[in-house]
């Protein structure tokens, strides 16, 4: 009895080191993923000089809206602003009007030449024509530097298309459609009323990730736009932190004692205007996340773990 007794004491002591350690693990993880927002948000409403000094680090130093106020009152944030808006939400809508009907029809085991057609898929992705190519091809369609033009470009993900493949297979009973098509309707009713109301859950997940890639990318509109009427917010995020670190460079070249103290009140406030530009670019993305969120456990792990 007093070996069992000792034997359950260990196993619980040992139950309790291992909750505390799984405790302090995800608290660490939590704190990775949460600082970096937290600190942003400390940062853009604290005093510039303070944040460019870095004196900064768990609390506000000298509260203060003034980057907030300079980010709003410059008119290529707003451009920026809708130009994204309007980039990201036709854009999301092309790639799922290119990848749910392509994952619905890759999907159907009885299709023709399925292998060869999910083979020419692939090779994309994981071979590309590189950056030149891609660029004359842009250049050759009329789609260099037009308002439309970050809106067709990148129009499907391989991988996205697979997961979305697999959902199909997996979450949607073949007999539902053999029913459907008992009672005579045909491939475009099958797909409209019952296999897209159906796969809402993973049609959620791939705007979410759509629209989370195409709010971030800047590298395609440094490439194929020129002209600022149709910059990106992003590009205009970039645009700010070169200005900080040419202010930088203009404090430490030296100079005048009117023109040094201009360039480090630029500088300064220009490592503000950083953080709040950051989270303004940051914020709907943040704010869009817990409508999608009920669906994105399910869609991704029905669409990747069965496949």
């Amino acid at each position: 009895m007093k070996t069992m007794r000792k034997n359950r004491i260990s196993r619980t002591n040992a139950d309790r080191i291992f909750d505390a350690l799984n405790v302090f693990l995800m608290l660490l993880v939590i704190f990775i993923m949460a600082y970096p927002l937290y600190f942003t948000v400390i940062a853009s409403v604290s005093e510039p000089y303070a944040v460019a000094m870095g004196h900064v680090s768990f609390r506000t130093v000298g509260f203060t809206t003034e980057a907030y106020k300079n980010v709003l009152a410059n008119k290529n944030v707003w451009t920026g602003y809708r130009n994204t808006l309007k980039y990201t939400f036709f854009g999301t809508i092309w790639n799922l009007a290119l990848t749910i009907p392509a994952a619905y029809v890759l999907s159907k085991k009885n299709l023709p030449m399925r292998g060869a057609l999910m083979t020419v898929f692939l090779i994309p992705m994981y071979v590309s024509g590189g950056l030149v190519p891609t660029y004359l091809a842009v250049r050759n369609v009329g789609l260099l530097n037009k308002p439309y033009t970050l809106i067709f470009l990148m129009g499907l993900n391989i991988y996205n298309l697979v997961v979305t493949r697999v959902f199909f297979q997996t979450s949607i009973p073949e007999d539902v459609y053999e029913s459907a098509r008992i009672d005579s309707a045909d491939d475009f009713t099958i797909f409209f009323r019952i296999a897209l109301p159906l796969s809402m859950p993973i049609v959620a997940v791939m705007a979410l990730f759509f629209g989370v890639a195409r709010w971030n990318d800047y590298f395609t509109g440094l490439i194929y736009l020129s002209s600022d009427k149709h910059f990106t917010l992003q590009q205009w995020l970039r645009a700010i932190l070169i200005q900080s670190q040419t202010a930088l460079a203009g404090i430490s070249s030296g100079g005048d004692p009117e023109s040094l103290a201009a360039a480090a009140r630029l500088a300064y406030m220009a490592e503000a205007m950083k953080y709040a530009f950051i989270f303004i670019a940051s914020a709907p993305m943040l704010i869009s996340y817990p409508f999608v969120q009920k669906y994105f456990v399910k869609g991704v792990m029905i669409g990747s773990l069965k496949g």
